[in-house]
């Protein structure tokens, strides 16, 4: 009878919860997120074929080993090592991705500051915006095609490295010069940095998104490949078509005009464009008033 007992009070204790203390909780929070964050990555990418093939060698591991057949036991233990390390060259793109959509939260940003010695108020200037903006509109005009990388808070410096270094005061004149036909920089990409053009003939990763449009050349396929890889805002000029699109964040805005294109170069400027406004009608309540007064 006291032995009857004794299992029962170990088998309840063993059906017992656990104390559990805050940082114990928390901690269950965050192994919960990021197994969730980690499914949630997989299954967006081509990682989700990846992990249903390991299913299934999984499933016939197991098969063997209910069976016992040693043999292939043998070949599952030998190889799981060199399996991991095929796996991550193989997916090396999709975890570097990740990797660097992670580094852009901004609550690292705010915890680590990586860029302190960065003006962030300001990438670039007004005259900047205007001269890109007329460039474009020239060159769609004449149906001449151009990309330009306007970089934010990612360097570009290996993409910098495959062109022509030039390090120059960003123009309307120059920027169409540069992509004007037959000439030696025409060809490839154009990276801007705050109010210089660092580099051009510069090539840049192509898209494998295979929702983009048929009709899409490699111009477009790379100005959304390099958007999807780093922060930056692409513009492209079809050369067919002589269309502006823009590519940020992996996606594209095609047939856009020259003053949306502004817009969305302010957005990224660093003063929004709703403050502007809200400054803009500040200064006309202001001048009223003073006008009232006089």
């Amino acid at each position: 009878m006291d032995t009857f007992f004794e299992n029962l009070k170990e088998y309840i204790y063993f059906l017992s919860i656990p104390k559990m203390s805050i940082v114990d909780l928390l901690e269950i929070l965050l192994i919960a997120f990021a197994i969730y964050s980690i499914i949630l990555w997989v299954k967006n990418t081509r990682a989700w074929s990846l992990v249903k093939g390991i299913l299934v060698l999984f499933l016939c591991y197991l098969f063997a080993y209910v069976l016992d057949m040693s043999v292939i036991l043998w070949i599952f233990n030998k190889t799981i090592a060199i399996g991991i390390t095929a796996v991550m060259i193989v997916f090396q793109p999709e975890l570097r991705k990740a990797l660097e959509e992670l580094g852009r939260k901004n609550i690292v940003k705010s915890i680590i500051p990586f860029d302190e010695q960065k003006d962030k108020n300001k990438r670039f200037t007004d005259r900047t915006i205007n001269e890109i903006a007329k460039a474009t509109v020239e060159l769609a005009k004449v149906k001449t095609g151009a990309l330009i990388i306007i970089e934010k808070d990612i360097i570009l410096s290996e993409y910098e490295r495959t062109g022509i270094n030039i390090d120059s005061a960003i123009s309307s004149q120059l920027l169409i010069n540069i992509f004007e036909h037959n000439t030696p920089l025409h060809d490839g990409a154009v990276i801007v940095r705050g109010n210089r053009i660092v580099a051009a003939t510069c090539y840049l990763p192509l898209s494998d998104n295979l929702g983009l449009s048929k009709e899409l050349g490699t111009r477009h396929r790379a100005g959304v490949g390099i958007s999807e890889v780093s922060d930056s805002l692409t513009i492209i000029v079809s050369e067919e078509t002589g269309k502006i699109s823009i590519a940020t964040g992996g996606k594209l805005l095609r047939n856009i005009d020259g003053e949306l294109l502004k817009k969305k170069m302010m957005e990224i400027q660093g003063n929004p464009v709703e403050d502007k406004k809200k400054h803009f009608s500040f200064n006309l309540k202001a001048r009223g008033s003073v006008e009232k007064k006089q």
